[in-house]
């Protein structure tokens, strides 16, 4: 295959992760009631109606980067494109637990920012997410639990924080998988 031609899938295949068709899905529910027996979900921080998983959440309209998420245990599935930066800047800096899934995306800035500082849980395989129309699709790229909890930031720990250094260097052999 010519160089061109695989650059031109790759177009492609990213215009469909990060811009508009990936970020109208729904988590799958499998994976979804997994978490939420061990968390407790009370708020689903990015979603609409149809597709929301907690009895209280925030639309679009509503906007969930603008919003306090308080005391909330707070299910985050943010669309995947270009503010999902923000989606995990927000998940970062609410000081509660917040529990995200998002793409694999090591490469990037907010990745190295706010979820490497997070518990990181790798899923086996690639999530299966409904659309609204009804129809399955699943991502380019393999997708991550980042869990950002609320007792941290009890302990007084921040991201600078020397002794939290050290819990992230060895957190490599404490990697968790999920079922999917």
């Amino acid at each position: 295959m010519k160089e061109e031609d695989k650059s031109k899938i790759a177009r492609v295949r990213n215009d469909g992760r990060w811009h508009g068709r990936g970020s109208s899905w729904s988590t799958p529910q499998e994976l979804f009631d997994e978490l939420d027996g061990e968390f407790h979900f009370t708020l689903d921080v990015c979603a609409s109606g149809w597709n929301a998983k907690c009895r209280k959440y925030f639309t679009e309209k509503e906007d969930g980067l603008k919003q306090d998420w308080g005391e909330n245990v707070c299910w985050m599935n943010a669309p995947y494109g270009k503010v999902l930066g923000d989606w995990m800047k927000k998940a970062y800096e609410s000081r509660t637990t917040v529990v995200c899934l998002v793409p694999a995306a090591t490469d990037t800035a907010w990745w190295h920012k706010y979820a490497m500082d997070g518990e990181i849980r790798f899923l086996r395989g690639r999530p299966r997410f409904l659309t609204k129309e009804g129809s399955w699709q699943q991502t380019f790229t393999p997708s991550v639990v980042v869990i950002f909890y609320k007792h941290k930031y009890d302990k007084g720990k921040t991201k600078n924080n020397k002794s939290d250094n050290k819990k992230k260097d060895s957190r490599a052999t404490g990697v968790v998988a999920c079922r999917v």
